[in-house]
């Protein structure tokens, strides 16, 4: 057949999606089809910050449920999730514990705690990733503490993306770019770190060994006895995002674009010396063993709950009321950790505002503002400790993802850092999940193959630099912002 279809599903910290990736192995034509579409929020359960699994499986199920009944014969399933986030299975197989979600607080101050007692340094030697609080490493540790009675039924520890996979195979399987995300892999051996497990409390044999990118876990059966194998794909929607950037160079610097923004390099070898340290910054895992050397940043959730809590729902609209704004009337550290989960988003950016001496975004168009100007110059600052850490500059910024279709953002971006911004695809981590996919099935080559292909079949849009005084102006008290609160890798 010169048609393969796939299923793609992409679950992001704030929505879901199911498509259908359908690749034309003579023409090269590859297209996406929306099957459907979900909201993804925190639930509270016994006082705790969740993910509510049960809801986000009932919602893959029925969708994959719809495809088949539409007539569609899928050559295989793939599945991304967010990172660090993970389930508890007992001896029966059955969910233990709460799904808690990486927003919680349960971990402040673990962090500090393991640097106390394993040593900032020792830790980023063995693993090469970025300090963040709420790393599984931290999780875990704070979960044993709390929880200790649980301890003794678990019997495996599964990312999310993984315990989807169980449930829609009953195979365990451990893929090896999410975890990363853990900083519970260490660097040099590519296994978990069981010092590292030692130290959280958790038992080693929770883990199985990590596999790449491409394996095949197991089969799901429809209700109609149709049997469809699932791929292990590159599982982190990051890892996704960014095997389906279509980078061109070495010289380009990729951002992924969401409720997070990560800011990056691809490179075949891990940069985890005294200055990447400084610096924080990360080396996750890629597909081909390629290393996303990258570093966080808080990116469009700031935006996201503004929404939510002013009710407003036309955001295109907001984008041009915003553009109207003077520029960097107002600014704020975006990677404040005051902004992980604050009760009110509006109230916490008008504080820091305030408390800073900076007028006070009072309406939605200036909040906006202040959001997409502290963003394109903390991309600007990123972009800085990136290229200082690898000892060259960037040529071109590429940004993929839902936040690439925000042109004031692009704009902004590409006048703070001085370089060309490409923007596109938008679906970026489902086309990385339907290219691992088609990499595993042999249809596509490898990663640069692919990348050629999502070029010649989805548009891209390329934003100039202008000259930008406003900016100019403010760039030093920005930097000043930086240094000046706790931020959320430090």
């Amino acid at each position: 057949m010169s048609l393969q279809n796939c299923i793609a599903i992409d679950m992001g910290a704030s929505s879901g999606r199911v498509m259908l990736g359908r690749f034309d192995l003579q023409s090269g034509k590859l297209a996406l089809e929306e099957a459907a579409r979900c909201v993804n929020s925190l639930v509270v359960r016994e006082e705790r910050q969740c993910w509510d699994v049960d809801a986000l499986e009932k919602f893959i199920l029925a969708s994959l449920d719809k495809l088949i009944q539409q007539g569609i014969a899928p050559d295989s399933i793939g599945i991304d999730t967010w990172g660090v986030d993970y389930v508890l299975l007992n001896k029966q197989g059955e969910r233990i514990g709460l799904p808690v979600s990486y927003r919680d607080d349960r971990t402040w101050g673990v962090m500090q705690k393991a640097c106390a007692d394993l040593g900032r340094q020792a830790i980023y030697q063995r693993t090469a990733i970025q300090f963040l609080p709420f790393n599984t490493l931290y999780q875990l540790r704070a979960l044993c503490e709390s929880q200790p009675e649980w301890l003794n039924d678990v019997r495996h520890a599964l990312l999310i993306p993984d315990y989807f996979h169980y449930r829609l195979t009953g195979k365990l399987n451990w893929e090896y770019t999410n975890a990363t995300t853990t900083q519970l892999l260490n660097s040099q051996s590519g296994e978990w770190d069981n010092a590292l497990l030692e130290w959280t409390g958790a038992n080693p044999a929770w883990f199985g060994k990590p596999t790449a990118p491409g394996v095949k876990i197991g089969d799901w059966k429809a209700s109609t006895g149709l049997s469809v194998p699932v791929i292990a794909v590159a599982t982190h929607d990051t890892a996704s995002a960014v095997l389906a950037a279509p980078l061109t160079t070495d010289n380009v610097a990729w951002l992924s674009s969401g409720t997070w923004s990560l800011m990056g390099f691809e490179s075949l070898q891990p940069y985890n010396d005294a200055a990447a340290l400084a610096a924080n910054i990360t080396n996750e895992g890629g597909a081909e063993g390629r290393y996303r050397v990258l570093k966080n940043i808080m990116g469009l959730w700031l935006l996201q709950r503004v929404c939510r809590e002013l009710a407003i729902d036309d955001l295109p609209a907001l984008v041009r009321e915003a553009e109207a704004q003077p520029a960097c009337r107002s600014l704020i550290n975006p990677n404040d950790e005051r902004f992980i989960n604050p009760v009110n988003m509006v109230r916490e950016i008008q504080d820091a505002c305030a408390g800073q001496g900076m007028p006070t975004p009072a309406t939605a168009a200036a909040l906006a503002r202040c959001i997409f100007d502290s963003l394109a110059l903390y991309y600007r600052f990123v972009l800085e400790e990136l290229a200082a850490v690898r000892g060259a500059p960037f040529s071109q910024l590429h940004i993929v993802g839902g936040g690439c279709q925000n042109p004031l953002l692009n704009q902004l971006c590409a006048n703070a850092c001085g370089i060309p911004v490409v923007a596109g695809p938008v679906e970026a981590s489902t086309l990385g999940n339907i290219g691992s996919q088609l990499i595993a099935h042999g249809s596509v080559r490898d990663v640069t193959h692919f990348r050629q292909l999502v070029t010649q079949n989805f548009p891209l849009n390329t934003f100039i630099p202008q000259a930008s005084d406003a900016y100019s102006r403010s760039w030093a008290l920005f930097q000043s912002l930086t240094h000046s609160v706790k931020e959320l890798c430090v």
